[in-house]
């Protein structure tokens, strides 16, 4: 097993902070541990960059000519191990050495494709929020997978929204003079059942009250859960009263809704959500019918709870997916080799292949970062203490892709799983 090699950098100057990851890139790739022969890049740079994609994907295929395959696309800010760049000028680059029979980067104007030899087990999603129904486009690309499973994110940025989607050298069929970089819908990488992957969702939020059926929903307010109004409900909850409006507001705010489906994994006997819960904000509340109005449209037979972000909850929530892949990825029987590198101390860890862990991708939330864990760097710091030094790229997006779901102010974070 190899490891994959990763660069980062910031610099007001897109040519510089190429230079860097380039040389960063170049040296892992050297190592005897790390992969040199890399097939897929991956590519994610901050809204800084947005107008010059187009020349930073030609220069870095230019510089690396032998990763013939690019994907990844632009985000408020972009992730490193243990480090994270929000609103400045940065990119970030991982190199993955993978059969190329065993994923496909597809495009809106070059489709993954049925009937080529080729099976998706799973894939990499990038999407444009502006783009019509892409929660529906999401659900319909998951169908396409043999597991049903994605992870990704929204594309976000305030200025140009650009994704990239390079096959062969340059340009997948179809792509005419795109030259792999594309505005609207949906691009990424299909991976087959050779790809080995472990994915897990964070949602970072606490569960404040027990869950209740929804009983009576009109549109995005929900009306009653368990028969009885549902802001009286909240209200009681939250402790606070309508005859005090500006404390009940500020306690509103911190407020969200998680929903669940009859068969889901709604709140954990450990008190977390699970994955398949969708956390939602409250946008309102109607006192004359005495409901909450949500940003989603609920449904008679979910379940709700109401909960509340905090710091606390997000760093523990955190960890706790951090240790579910490590644990997954733990060998029945240990080698030496292995125990001390698993055991090494955190000072002195470094990426190592006895971690099974080729390479791993983090999208997070543009609303999450340093600054929802308590500092600058806080959350990428959070995944390596618990994680490990592991290669890491990704970006902080408008919206998280999980399954076959569009998720908000969450982290999903997939390795890639190398043999024992």
């Amino acid at each position: 097993m190899t490891l994959f090699p990763t660069g980062h950098a910031t610099h007001p100057q897109w040519p510089m902070a190429c230079g860097l990851v380039l040389a960063q890139l170049r040296a892992q790739m050297a190592l005897p541990d790390h992969a040199s022969a890399p097939t897929l890049g991956l590519l994610y740079i901050t809204d800084h960059y947005a107008a010059e994609a187009r020349a930073i994907l030609d220069h870095l295929q230019a510089e690396l000519p032998q990763v013939a395959d690019w994907a990844g696309t632009v985000g408020i800010g972009v992730c490193a191990n243990n480090a994270e760049y929000i609103d400045e000028p940065a990119l970030s680059v991982m190199l993955c050495e993978l059969p190329v029979d065993q994923y496909r980067v597809f495009s809106g104007v070059a489709p993954l494709s049925s009937g080529t030899g080729f099976t998706p087990h799973t894939a990499l999603i990038h999407a444009d929020a502006q783009t019509p129904d892409v929660a529906e486009l999401i659900a319909e690309m998951a169908q396409r997978t043999t597991t049903g499973y994605l992870f990704g994110g929204l594309a976000a940025s305030r200025g140009d929204v650009v994704q990239f989607a390079a096959s062969g050298r340059g340009n997948a069929p179809g792509q005419g003079a795109a030259g792999g970089v594309f505005s609207g819908g949906l691009s990424g990488v299909a991976f087959g059942e050779g790809v080995a992957l472990v994915s897990r969702v964070t949602q970072g939020a606490q569960p404040i009250a027990p869950e209740r059926a929804v009983t009576a929903a009109d549109g995005n307010v929900l009306l009653t859960l368990d028969g009885e109004p549902a802001l009286d409900l909240m209200l009681d909850d939250l402790q606070v009263s309508l005859q005090e409006p500006r404390a009940a507001l500020d306690v509103v705010r911190r407020t969200l809704v998680g929903l669940s489906s009859p068969g889901d994994q709604g709140v954990r006997r450990t008190g977390n959500f699970g994955a398949d819960v969708l956390v939602r904000h409250i946008i309102g509340v109607d006192p004359g019918r005495r409901g909450v109005a949500i940003a989603e449209h609920p449904r008679v037979g979910q379940r709700a709870a109401f909960c509340q972000r905090d710091r606390q909850a997000a760093r523990a929530d955190l960890m706790r997916i951090c240790a579910e892949i490590r644990e997954e990825l733990e060998p029945e029987e240990v080698t030496q080799t292995t125990a001390a590198a698993l055991a090494a101390p955190h000072e002195a860890s470094a990426p190592h292949p006895a971690r099974r862990i080729r390479g791993a991708i983090y999208i997070s939330c543009a609303g999450r970062g340093g600054a929802h864990f308590g500092g600058p760097n806080a959350e990428l710091q959070t995944v390596r203490h618990a994680l490990g030094d592991v290669p890491l790229v990704g970006f902080f997006a408008g919206g998280e892709i999980a399954r076959h779901q569009l998720y908000g102010y969450t982290g999903v974070l997939t390795v890639f799983v190398g043999a024992q």
